[in-house]
């Protein structure tokens, strides 16, 4: 008995201790991506930020892709305050919010990440119509993060648009994507992320797109001979999480919010490009997967295809989408200018 109520009592301390030390808020962070990635990096860290200051009262638990559903699904989850924060690429999140298609726009960013990375930090186009957008969805904009450059696989060199004649390359769900591939004369084919190495291993598509890490880890490479560097577009995803949720929060937290924002920003900026160089390293030492990397003259063939699609956008984004690019164009220029100094 006495046995018995020693364990008892240890067992009801050990309860005791667990609900003491209980964090106040208990949040899910869901990802697009799997363990190991940029975004999981990304969300490891400000995980560890947000418990750091504020003492252990957040709590985060990340769910790597698949774990809660599909993008569109941790979209909805947001919206509907089932989960606290997520993911969200342009990609998808294009066909819920078109203004945020600008983020997928060819040639549109600078050839500088450095430049990039202050302008998905501060742009005021960014920051201002653009979270504006989001929020008329019930969605709040946390941050936007680059997860480096997008590159092409496919079984041949993708050296100029005629290369891309009948292509059928996998894009997201993205409406101004297609029209992106349109103009150089493919055949841009939506796809699920999980998905894409089985469409390519049967034939369903011929290529694809997607930075290195991600080429990487989901094994695309494997069945693909040809990576092409054209430095078209650097990967964005936005942070998200919903507006209610937020306005409820009290500042110290959103305060909180806001330096980790900041820190893991420019952890992720270092970090992803590390992450991108060792994963191709890694495809150029096991496996025979040529590398391409465009020049200057190759690259404008591209660009000038390019540059009716911003029209395009305006014309899905409206008046404040034609806005948002206005803005983009200048706020990219104007860190250019500053940068150079």
């Amino acid at each position: 008995m006495t046995r018995i109520l020693g364990l008892t009592f240890a067992l009801c301390a050990l309860v005791f201790s667990a609900t003491v030390s209980a964090a106040e808020y208990e949040w899910k962070f869901a990802l697009e991506e799997i363990d190991g990635s940029v975004q999981d990096r990304y969300a490891e860290k400000f995980a560890e930020l947000m418990k750091e200051k504020t003492d252990g009262r957040v709590d985060i638990t990340i769910y790597p892709y698949g774990s809660l559903g599909t993008s569109t699904q941790l979209t909805e989850l947001i919206q509907k305050r089932a989960i606290q924060m997520a993911f969200a690429s342009p990609g998808h999140l294009g066909s819920i919010v078109p203004e945020v298609q600008v983020l997928t726009i060819h040639f549109l960013f600078s050839d500088d990440s450095r430049v990039n990375k202050e302008v998905l930090a501060s742009s005021d186009a960014l920051y201002g119509p653009l979270a504006e957008a989001y929020t008329d969805k019930n969605l709040k904009l946390i941050s936007l993060i680059n997860e480096g450059w997008m590159v092409w696989t496919a079984n041949k060199p993708l050296t100029e648009p005629s290369d891309f004649d009948g292509l059928k390359i996998r894009t997201m769900v993205s409406p101004l994507l297609l029209k992106a591939y349109e103009a150089y004369g493919a055949n841009p084919t939506p796809m699920a992320y999980s998905e894409v190495y089985s469409g390519l291993q049967l034939g369903t598509i011929d290529a694809q797109v997607n930075p290195v890490f991600a080429i990487e880890e989901m094994s695309f490479y494997e069945q693909q001979d040809y990576m092409t560097f054209a430095g078209h577009l650097p990967f964005i995803a936005s942070v998200v999480t919903n507006p209610g949720f937020y306005e409820e929060l009290p500042d110290d937290i959103k305060q909180a919010i806001s330096e980790a924002r900041a820190e893991a920003d420019d952890y992720i900026f270092r970090e992803q490009q590390e992450l991108n160089d060792k994963r191709l390293a890694f495809i150029k030492e096991n496996s025979d997967t040529e590398i391409v990397q465009l020049n200057d003259e190759q690259r404008k063939a591209f660009r000038e295809l390019a540059m009716p699609v911003r029209e395009q956008y305006k014309e899905m984004a409206g008046d404040r989408g034609a806005k948002i690019l206005d803005g983009l164009v200048k706020d990219i220029e104007q860190a250019e200018e500053a940068m150079a100094e």
